[in-house]
């Protein structure tokens, strides 16, 4: 048997280590995850020789075991399950790793400023409002109404990485204004869920949610920074928002804009505490140390340098760069596992135009209304701001272009199979099927809108560089 070197090994596993990061570095590496558990988890659910394990999985309870002087046992919190447990718990951190990237550009970014926000913040209205008619219309007076939410969401993680696929055949600025709609569409989303997917709200609950949310912005209006006084009330109000009916998610995006954004500490107190640590690590390095590099004081000066230079950032950037990676690949790819996996009995879960006059179709309005209506009414909110002059064009952008781009707002996945699971809880004997339909035709629909974009981006870029040569 012949034997590999450990060099060998150790060389394989450091090009397994730069591919690994070359992959996650790739805009669409998310997407391609994404997928793939979406794929994984419709095996799951439907294989037979799985399907039951993974049903049994997400049913499973868990929480914190309790005994009542009653002489009952019970949960904390009562029928939490592991599907559950991803929705309400690893969703909040989602959201509010959403709301400081929101934030972020509110401050910073594509948002900034009215008029960088005007054009696309315009657009995301109209690729919310558009699905949600055609939505309606369809299901208007049947027991699929309620669910005009799901095909008004953007997922900026497919979006944006099909843009990175194709490359130069898009405008920068067109890839700017996408990402920023996506933004805008986020938000706009969340405001969707906490006013039209609540449960019945106990005003009491809300009240000292309310009273704690104040308390916070007291703190931070004299200024507190550290991170415990803001991680500790959070977790008190996603528990009141769990229990007074406002879906506990936005307990999320309330903490990330009550998060302070500016440092604890100033510039100059940065330069100041630097060049002092810089004089005693210098001291601490010219004397003979047989314990080598670093020894005790200098290890006390490292850290001191690391914590200072640490809260001269924000706590909010600090979060969201913490938070980010644990987002983009766990808590989205778990998401994904759990909510993706539909059990498809026959085929009327693809008949997306299979339409019942109580039931409605569920599938017909999400689909069109990703397909249809996200593109339309992104390009036709787009064009009245243009000619009211409310917003600009984007820079070297034409209507056609625009239109193609337009096409991938209507890739709904995260946000859209997350209305899709708060969705019709009015019908409870029809919730499970209508929720399943629904997830079904947000996967068909975001498919075929991700494949007529791109389409569309070729052929309209294939068009424009005609043009170019007939003209040169």
């Amino acid at each position: 048997m012949k034997l590999i070197p450990v060099y060998s090994w150790n060389k394989s596993f450091v090009h397994l280590e730069h591919a690994n990061k070359r992959f996650s570095k790739q805009p669409w590496a998310q997407g391609v995850i994404l997928l793939s558990c979406v794929v994984v988890a419709m095996l799951l659910a439907n294989l037979p020789f799985t399907r039951d394990l993974y049903k049994g999985l997400l049913e499973t309870e868990i929480g914190i075991s309790t005994h009542t002087p009653g002489g009952h046992d019970g949960f904390f919190p009562a029928g939490m399950t592991v599907e559950k447990f991803i929705n309400d718990i690893l969703m909040v951190i989602f959201f509010f790793t959403v709301g400081l990237e929101i934030k972020r550009e509110v401050a910073h970014g594509e948002l900034s400023s009215p008029k960088k926000a005007v054009m696309p913040v315009i657009a995301a209205f109209g690729g919310v409002v558009m699905p949600a008619l055609i939505y309606t219309a369809i299901n208007h007076g049947t027991a699929a109404s309620s669910g005009w939410g799901i095909p008004t969401a953007t997922d900026i993680a497919f979006a944006v990485g099909i843009l990175s696929v194709l490359g130069n055949k898009v405008p920068v600025s067109l890839k700017v204004f996408l990402t920023a709609l996506a933004i805008a569409d986020d938000l706009i989303a969340i405001l969707v869920v906490a006013f039209f997917y609540g449960g019945t709200i106990n005003l009491k609950l809300l009240g000292v949610a309310v009273l704690l949310i104040l308390f916070i912005l007291l703190m931070k209006k004299v200024g507190e920074k550290r991170t415990a006084f803001y991680v500790i009330p959070g977790i008190a109000i996603w528990v009141l928002f769990y229990y007074s009916g406002i879906h506990a998610t936005m307990s999320g995006v309330v903490m990330a804009f009550l998060v302070p954004a500016t440092p604890r500490y100033t510039k100059e107190y940065y330069y100041h505490k630097r060049d002092h640590y810089r004089h005693l690590l210098d001291e601490y390095d010219s004397v003979e140390d047989a314990s080598g590099f670093p020894n005790g004081p200098q290890r006390h000066v490292l850290r001191q340098l690391s914590k200072t230079s640490k809260n001269c950032i924000g706590m909010s950037y600090r979060l969201e760069h913490t938070l980010s990676p644990w987002v983009n690949w766990l808590i989205m790819p778990i998401f994904a596992l759990a909510n993706a996996g539909v059990t498809i009995p026959d085929a009327e879960y693809f008949n997306v135009f299979r339409f019942d006059p109580a039931l409605g179709s569920v599938s017909m309005g999400i689909f069109l209304g990703l397909l249809l209506g996200k593109p339309l009414g992104i390009t036709a909110a787009s064009f009245l701001a243009v000619k009211t002059k409310l917003g600009e064009m984007p820079a070297k952008a034409t209507w056609p272009m625009l239109f193609a781009v337009a096409c991938l707002g209507g890739i709904g996945f995260t946000m859209s199979i997350f209305v899709d699971t708060l969705s019709f809880s009015d019908h409870p004997e029809l919730a499970t099927q209508m929720r399943d339909m629904g997830k079904v035709a947000v996967l068909m629909g975001s498919l075929a809108a991700g494949i007529l974009g791109s389409l569309l981006v070729n052929l309209v870029n294939s068009l424009q560089r005609g043009k170019g040569k007939e003209s040169a």
